[in-house]
């Protein structure tokens, strides 16, 4: 009925000449035509639109039917439409004279937006069933966009210098929406790309090459963005599309290094520490995002910059850059927060390899940023642990190291060696960070003798014993009493929930434990424990190894253990 209904309309519009030819006829021809479309006789449809007996009105008021015609779909639809009217767009577009740029503008805004929609796939069988279309639909905008692009590069020379920047400065918003949507959250993966079947691959080859074609090439971006001063002609974006041009930095700096399109064109001489220094802020970007897909490519794009860098490196005058110290707090959250096991652990390796990379001055400045702003036991003994690495290099070298030996290290063991809310600490949520310290102070005491003080430990040793070691075991005592009650009333309370084949709840800490069977709780109960009767056993250790090293002379100390 729908296709019944546009021909008729279009044989009473075919004996019209252009000039009767009424805003209210093309009104109903687009009516008709979404119907078609809801029915689904799209084919028919394009068929009617490219058939050269039906020019129906001038190219602008088409233009403005189509991209209705665009607008309209959801889901499914929208690739079906898009793939259809894609070729009748354009050649309306290129019979226009006048503002050209503003049509290719409205097109290409009209197209991403329903594109924007579409589902990115993340899986190689997902890219290759393409089941929405966004991959078809990369393909052929990169078809529609290519003869706008090669008229920028051919106008170059050409009178209507002023109509072809606006026409380049529409295409460049394009290729930065585009950067951003689909191909931020894109994934890509070895095996397509040695197969060369990638379409989101291709599509943001292009992409990029567009950059290059109309003036922008992207070495040259990427290294101004975010200056003060910019060294590259720059568009005046809406408010909106200012927002998204980090991503858009961010997206293609992860193309370029980690995916290597276009990476030729970088030149050779930019040291590794300068190519990091420039992908830090795009890494910020991606580690502030919560899609694992985005996030993840910050982490990639740390990792390619930091294996470039010789261990001890990365000077601590780096540090002074705002982003050099936000990005390691953001691989903190990922290790954290994020769901996926590979994922924290890459991330626990990229911290890692981070601390490898700076100069001695700038692991001491990162381990004082993340003790302070970590709030995690498990990542301040992760902390701890290389705090004590660092140490035993400065000690076994000729020359100590400053910055963790003498007051130097005093400053920052005082980060380490207390308890946060001194005996009322929770012990158990801290292990690790206790832990962790005891270890520390246990080697401390071990490998620097009172004579020599290289660490400065024994000078401070009162106020360790004051602020941390006192306080640790009072909050022993009152943790122990606490859970050995709380096991001894589950045990009395667990007759009745047998009877009952209840659930029983235990109160821990000021905190009620979920309701589980009786036997579950008391294992919970016997593994807090274990946890106080191990912390118990090394701080014993500790205080034992203290009191022999303070009584005994420097020969008596060889061989302590």
């Amino acid at each position: 009925m729908a296709v019944e209904e546009l021909q008729s309309i279009i044989m009473r519009c075919q004996i019209l000449e252009e000039q009767d030819f009424k805003e209210e006829d093309f009104g109903l021809f687009q009516l008709a035509g979404q119907r078609c479309i809801d029915e689904g006789h799209i084919e028919q449809l394009l068929e009617i639109i490219q058939n050269e007996k039906n020019k129906l009105c001038n190219p602008k008021e088409l233009l403005l039917g189509l991209l209705e015609l665009i607008e309209e779909p959801s889901g499914k639809q929208i690739s079906q439409i898009i793939l259809l009217l894609l070729q009748p767009l354009q050649t309306v577009i290129q019979k226009l004279h006048n503002n050209k740029a503003y049509s290719v503008g409205l097109a290409l805004s009209t197209l991403w937006s329903q594109l924007s929609l579409l589902p990115v796939p993340y899986s190689e069988e997902q890219i290759q069933t393409d089941d929405y279309g966004l991959c078809q639909c990369c393909n052929a905008l990169i078809g529609f966009t290519k003869p706008f692009v090669e008229e920028v590069i051919n106008d170059k020379e050409n009178s209507l210098e002023d109509e072809n920047e606006k026409l380049k400065d529409e295409l460049l918003k394009f290729c930065f929406k585009s950067l951003k949507c689909p191909l931020l959250t894109a994934q890509f993966f070895e095996q397509s790309k040695e197969a060369g079947n990638d379409p989101l691959r291709c599509f943001a080859s292009e992409i990029i090459g567009f950059l290059s074609a109309i003036g922008h090439p992207f070495p040259k971006m990427i290294f101004n963005h975010g200056r003060k001063k910019r060294t590259w002609d720059y568009l005046e974006f809406e408010e909106e599309e200012e927002k998204q041009l980090a991503d858009s930095m961010a997206s293609l700096a992860y193309l370029v290094f980690v995916q290597g399109i276009s990476i030729d064109q970088l030149p050779m001489v930019l040291s590794p520490s300068y190519l990091l220094q420039f992908n830090m802020g795009h890494i910020e970007v991606f580690l502030q995002r919560t899609e694992e897909s985005v996030f993840s490519k910050g982490v990639d794009l740390l990792e390619n910059g930091l294996l470039r860098i010789e261990d001890n490196g990365l000077l601590h005058q780096y540090l002074e850059i705002k982003s050099f110290l936000t990005v390691p707090q953001g691989l903190v959250k990922v290790m954290t927060l994020c769901p996926i096991e590979t994922l924290r652990k890459k991330s626990l390796a990229m911290l890692q390899l981070y601390i490898n990379k700076l100069d001695s001055q700038g692991k001491y400045t990162l381990f004082r940023c993340l003790l302070n702003t970590s709030n995690h036991s498990g990542v301040e003994a992760f902390i701890i642990q290389n705090i004590k690495n660092q140490i035993d290099v400065s000690l076994k070298r000729t020359h100590n190291n400053k910055w963790f030996t003498g007051p130097q290290l005093i400053s920052l063991l005082d980060l380490v060696l207390f308890l946060p809310e001194g005996a009322e600490t929770d012990l158990l949520q801290n292990s690790d960070r206790i832990m962790a310290s005891l270890n520390l102070l246990r080697y401390l005491v071990i490998k620097d003798n009172e004579k020599d003080n290289q660490t400065g430990l024994w000078t401070e040793l009162g106020k360790i014993e004051n602020n941390f070691l006192k306080p640790l075991h009072t909050g022993l005592n009152m943790s122990k009493a606490h859970y050995e009650a709380e096991i001894k009333n589950s045990q009395e309370n667990s007759q009745e929930v047998q009877k009952s084949k209840d659930l029983c709840s235990v109160t821990v800490g000021g905190e009620e434990i979920p309701n589980m069977p009786p036997e579950m709780q008391l294992k919970v109960l016997h593994s807090a424990l274990f946890t106080f009767d191990l912390i118990e056993s090394v701080l014993a250790r500790v205080e034992e190894l203290i009191e022999i090293k303070t009584k005994s002379t420097p020969e008596e100390n060889i061989g302590i253990k």
